[in-house]
């Protein structure tokens, strides 16, 4: 597992650590892994909200749209380690309050879902009524899953949402391409940046 890096080519675009307004301003990322994911090391490029078993990256955010690409790796585990409340908490409430209320979660690393109560994803989203949440690359398994307990209620999930040519596009193209599927007639600017 140590192998697996968080997206890495939108560096030059993002990178949280030099972000003054994030959490993670200031962090040095240290050479070697220092998460246990079960008995696996994992990349030291993943971050810590707290949960025993779910990790993450913010690979993006603008601030003038409101807009933040998320990636995630281990198990999501909200029966046992309440991750949602980790998640909610100590990643998406300091988004929330900088005015980010769009939000992409790469789920193609998360290898198990179980689910439990839905207040934290109640609450979510409320406090981004005016966005959305797209669950984007998760396992057929957990979309099952998410389906069974009504989660279409709070986020955009499934076979439709799932870009495999995301890591290809540029995060400005992948926030209007979204736009443009959720508000059919969107004028979408002519220019958008290629990734290079």
């Amino acid at each position: 597992m140590h192998d697996l890096e968080p997206y890495g080519r939108w560096l030059y675009l993002y990178d949280q650590s030099q972000d003054r307004l994030s959490n993670f301003y200031g962090q040095e990322t240290p050479e070697m892994g220092c998460h246990l994911l079960y008995d696996h090391v994992i990349h030291p490029d993943w971050r810590s909200m707290g949960s025993d078993t779910l990790y993450f990256k913010i690979l993006y955010v603008d601030e003038s749209l409101g807009f933040s690409v998320i990636e995630l790796i281990g198990e999501w585990n909200d029966l046992i380690g309440n991750d949602i409340m980790w998640l909610k908490r100590e990643l998406i409430d300091p988004l929330l309050a900088r005015g980010i209320d769009k939000y992409i979660l790469m789920g193609e690393n998360v290898l198990n879902y179980h689910g439990d109560e839905d207040s934290y994803y109640q609450e979510w989203a409320e406090e981004s009524a005016e966005g959305w949440v797209i669950g984007m690359g998760f396992r057929e398994h957990i979309l099952d899953e998410w389906a069974r307990l009504g989660f279409s209620r709070y986020f955009l999930f499934g076979e439709d949402w799932n870009d495999s040519m995301w890591r290809t596009r540029h995060p400005l193209q992948l926030y209007w391409a979204v736009s443009a599927r959720l508000f059919p007639g969107l004028d979408c600017p002519s220019q958008i940046p290629q990734l290079r």
